[in-house]
């Protein structure tokens, strides 16, 4: 069985989360992926989600192309998770390229294209210059 990992917080999840994830899974037979937790984007990230952990990793826990999710607490625990999950191949966005080159010691490093036209920091920019919508999420712990 040939295994494929990815990271990311996938928050507000959209097409361009679900086309990585396809080509992901496409490189092998089972796909883990890692969610950046909430206080991983916050301690180490310097970043907040609208959606907390829990939701963001249910959403995709139940995608067809995911068999496995698992929380990304620190940006150090790559090597571990590649090694723990007898990971095969090591996949992330291209705007990543070089960075993880180190786990080439430990499996193939793939850098795929991200999807034009969509990212969650565009959607959120959107959002903010947009009227305000209230939603759940903007009464919950989520946005601290």
């Amino acid at each position: 069985m040939r295994r494929v990992i990815t990271y990311g917080t996938f928050d507000l999840l959209h097409v361009g989360h679900l086309n990585v994830l396809k080509r992901a899974k496409a490189l092998g037979d089972h796909l883990t992926v890692a969610i950046s937790t909430d206080e991983f984007n916050r301690d180490s990230k310097n970043k907040s989600s609208i959606m907390p952990y829990s939701d963001r990793a249910a959403l995709v826990e139940h995608l067809m192309s995911v068999d496995q999710v698992i929380p990304e607490t620190a940006w150090d625990q790559k090597i571990r998770d590649v090694i723990e999950h007898q990971i095969d191949v090591f996949v992330m966005g291209h705007d990543w390229a070089g960075k993880f080159d180190f786990l080439k010691d430990y499996c193939e490093v793939v850098y795929l294209p991200r999807t034009d036209g969509v990212s969650t920091t565009e959607i959120k920019a959107y959002i903010h210059s947009s009227p305000i919508i209230l939603s759940p999420y903007s009464r919950s712990s989520a946005r601290n």
